[in-house]
């Protein structure tokens, strides 16, 4: 009798699951707004947890080397990797990078030869991909990648190239093109690349030390942001700073966010620096967004006792450049952990990717997270989260999502295990590219959607200078009120942040018609290095929050 009453109530506790499983996906449907979802590839041989879109609209992708055999081989030539400090397999005919060319939707294998797991990196001011640490052979090596357009480029690798060891930092470009490295597993301090005489060493960070939880640390690849006043915005566990990082000195301490809970690796939320513009009185105000994470404890619960805690369904929202800044806490509408947060040309966020309940960190997610949403930083407190349709595919641990010069963002990714495993667990790894295009590009927008005619993509800028677009809409359709011109640095995607994530919407905008549905629009490039570290920028025209198809500038 015991034993039925007791199959009674479980049956009778797995039905109450599936109606509210049910009902929050109903939800989720009724409140979607739109998006669309196109598979891209079904198997590119890797997982695909480092992405970093080049100023030749291709995408470098990888994940480590270290798990044995990936699923791509090099042609039959002779090209293997020989590792003899590597523990699964010494002898590897395997690629563990490949290089993705969009217009062509296909991919090519790249030789890396060391560990790049849970690496860093930010492409330099002309466009080469510097790329940082990693775990075991990997973790003090710089690796570098120089976009070709001959298919002829591939990763060069400087076996000792930095002071400390890496693994899981920061990297971040500076007003002077170098790049910050911060942080990583056990290592509180930050360095510089490329090496010069007078920096050439690691420097202390005691605030690393101040926020590492012994136990769990959740401060691991620290949320970096350059403030525009050169100075760093930088954000590990739940507390952030203003650094001076050539002073070497804390400029200003930041609140705690509220709740305390950390969102940082394990706990793995996600940040963005929002939209740059000018302010009433033509100040620049800088504001950072943090979402999502996993509690406090979360990590250790579901490691040791599985038991998969509910992730942080609040964002904290701060400007960063007030005299006394606080934290806003706003909900979204879903909760999660592992997300991965995208600028998109329209100076609108998209939060992608992830699972509701768990942690990063090996088979510590569940309940993945299917359906995006878009956070609209201009609308009141209350009505910035919008609902997207969602995916089929879970994207949990190591995946990754960036953005295209064509609007559409670029997802793939999602490896919660040790090695490649396919079957017989509860989440396969994934080899697979898909892209989500927002409703901006719904053939619906396309009267909207203005086309870029001059300048020409690959155009060098300059600072403080006006600068004159001409494009065109069809006929009857510019609301010229409705008209901003943004640019947006391509970033380094892993573990849930975008490393050197930027957008400026450009001041100005006198509009005067040059045509038949062609107009030019006047505006102000960035005034300053602190705004606009040098670089490669994708520059849009938007119009009715619809943008153009972006075209290459780079502003030196």
């Amino acid at each position: 009798m015991k034993k039925t009453t007791f199959i009674l109530l479980y049956l009778l506790r797995q039905l109450l699951m599936l109606v509210v499983l049910l009902s929050c996906r109903r939800n989720i449907l009724t409140d979607a707004a739109g998006g669309k979802w196109d598979l891209l590839l079904s198997n590119i041989g890797i997982s695909a947890m480092h992405m970093q879109l080049l100023n030749n609209d291709k995408v470098v992708i990888f994940d480590r080397t270290d798990f044995g055999r990936s699923n791509i081989s090099f042609p039959i030539n002779g090209i293997c990797r020989d590792d003899p400090n590597d523990a699964a397999l010494k002898h590897d005919c395997t690629a563990h990078s490949v290089e993705y060319d969009v217009s062509a939707n296909s991919i090519r294998p790249l030789m890396i030869l060391t560990d790049t797991w849970c690496s860093s990196g930010a492409a330099m001011p002309d466009g080469t991909l510097i790329q940082t640490g990693g775990d075991k052979d990997g973790d003090h090596v710089v690796r570098i990648y120089k976009p070709c357009s001959d298919n002829s480029c591939d990763w060069k690798e400087i076996k000792n190239g930095l002071a400390q060891r890496r693994w899981y930092a920061t990297n971040h470009i500076l007003p002077d093109g170098r790049q910050i490295i911060i942080g990583g597993r056990r290592e509180f301090n930050y360095e510089f690349y490329p090496k010069t005489p007078i920096a050439d060493k690691p420097y202390n960070l005691p605030f690393l030390v101040q926020t590492n939880d012994r136990k769990i640390e959740n401060n691991l690849y620290p949320f970096v942001f350059l403030n525009v006043d050169g100075n760093l915005f930088i954000f590990a566990n739940n507390r952030a700073i203003l650094f001076d990082y050539i002073k070497r000195v804390v400029v200003k301490t930041y609140p705690t966010m509220p709740g305390g809970d950390p969102r940082n690796y394990p706990s793995t939320g996600s940040a963005v620096l929002l939209p740059l513009k000018k302010l009433q009185g033509g100040t620049i105000g800088a504001e950072v967004l943090v979402c999502g994470g996993a509690p406090k404890g979360a990590y250790d619960s579901a490691k040791h006792r599985s038991n998969f805690v509910t992730a942080l369904s609040t964002c904290g929202r701060i400007q960063i450049t007030d005299l006394n800044p606080q934290w806003t806490m706003e909900t979204m509408p879903l909760a999660r952990v592992m997300g991965d947060m995208v600028l998109l040309p329209n100076a609108k966020v998209l939060i992608i990717n992830g699972a509701s309940i768990g942690t990063a960190g090996w088979d510590l997610g569940r309940n993945p997270v299917l359906s995006p949403v878009i956070y609209q930083p201009g609308k009141p407190s209350g009505s910035r989260f919008e609902v997207q349709n969602p995916s089929s595919t879970p994207r949990l641990y190591h995946s990754t999502a960036v953005l295209l010069r064509d609007g559409r963002v670029l997802v793939g990714g999602s490896n919660p295990h040790f090695n490649y495993s396919f079957t017989g667990v509860l989440f396969p790894t994934d080899l697979t590219l898909e892209a989500f295009s927002p409703s901006y590009l719904e053939s619906t927008s396309s009267r909207l959607r203005p086309k870029i005619g001059s300048p020409t993509s690959q155009s060098i800028i300059g600072y403080g200078r006006q600068l004159a677009i001409r494009f065109t809409i069809p006929p009857g359709r510019l609301s010229k009120n409705l008209v901003t011109v943004t640019m947006v640095a391509p970033s380094f995607t892993t573990h849930s942040f975008s490393m050197n994530q930027r957008l400026l919407v450009l001041s100005g905008g006198n509009i005067t018609p040059i045509g038949l549905s062609k107009y030019q629009i006047l505006v102000t490039t960035p005034a300053s290095r602190n705004l606009a570290p040098p670089g490669y920028y994708l520059l849009f025209v938007v119009h009715q929050d619809v943008p153009s198809e972006g075209i290459w500038v780079q502003i030196k």
